[in-house]
């Protein structure tokens, strides 16, 4: 087995966001996780969305689970007494399910509101060198959890017309978030997913992202791959269900790239 880069720093906290659901959010979340638990090293993900995708998409259904990120936000648990395995080595989750969905509500009159997600993972950061949250995709209070929680966020960026516009809410959440709850909150990357070269849309979103974003626009392109999209119901990372797909090595690519980053300390404020 090849040994794993030398990270700076243990215990890296990542938030995939988005303002709007099918981009490829809890996809990658999912995958990232997988690919960089098969580079050797210990990841957590987090799934605070009430649709509980990334559970279901590890084989995990949040809604027989006793202790989720529902239990743990309201106080009832702690975070560790939530952590599941999943079928691959080196990942681990802690599940959510339709509990969940009336947090928003139950959390606004509840002391540190906005802290209790980054409370909770405190107890875990000295155990998995990462943690990868997989958040709703909207800008509630559970996504203020996780953006205040995280050290960074990874951006999916789905290859459509108008894309770019969409992510003025996203961005003004993650700069109200870094002045008034976690300064050092940084843009870990953005990911330009469902790519398709045959279409100049896709170029065009690409090209218009490295403007906008600069280096942080990651080179791997993940690709419009109907493997992907069937892995979820399997309840399989795509490196489990077919991992020789193109999918699959998109997410091996990324992986690469986010290891390399944090290896170099990179990130930079929104």
């Amino acid at each position: 087995m090849k040994s794993a880069p030398a990270l700076k720093g243990m215990g890296r906290v990542i938030v995939v966001a988005s303002q709007k659901g099918g981009v490829g959010k809890t996809t990658t979340a999912i995958n990232l996780g997988a690919c960089i638990a098969q580079e050797s090293h210990r990841v957590l993900i987090v799934d605070i969305d009430p649709q509980g995708s990334a559970s279901s998409g590890l084989g995990i259904n949040g809604n027989d689970q006793p202790v989720t990120t529902y239990e743990v936000l309201l106080g009832q648990n702690e975070m560790p007494e939530g952590v599941r395995p999943t079928a691959l080595a080196n990942l681990d989750l802690v599940a959510a399910g339709q509990r969940l969905s009336g947090a928003e509500v139950e959390l606004v009159g509840l002391m540190a509101r906005e802290t209790r997600l980054k409370s909770a993972i405190a107890k875990l950061r000295d155990e998995y060198e990462f943690i990868l949250i997989d958040s709703p995709p909207s800008l509630g209070l559970l996504t203020i959890n996780a953006l205040t929680a995280a050290d960074s966020v990874l951006i999916p960026l789905q290859c459509e017309y108008l894309a770019l516009e969409g992510l003025t809410q996203l961005i003004g959440a993650i700069r109200l978030v870094q002045d008034h709850l976690n300064p050092a909150l940084r843009i870990e990357g953005v990911l330009l997913t469902m790519y398709d070269a045959r279409l100049n849309l896709s170029q065009q979103v690409a090209d218009e992202a490295r403007k906008f974003f600069s280096e942080r626009v990651y080179r791997t392109l993940v690709p419009r791959n109907v493997k992907l999209s069937e892995a979820p119901s399997f309840g399989k990372p795509i490196v489990l269900y077919d991992p020789n797909c193109a999918g699959a090595e998109s997410y091996r690519e990324l992986a690469r790239e986010v290891l390399e980053r944090a290896t170099e300390g990179a990130g930079a404020r929104a």
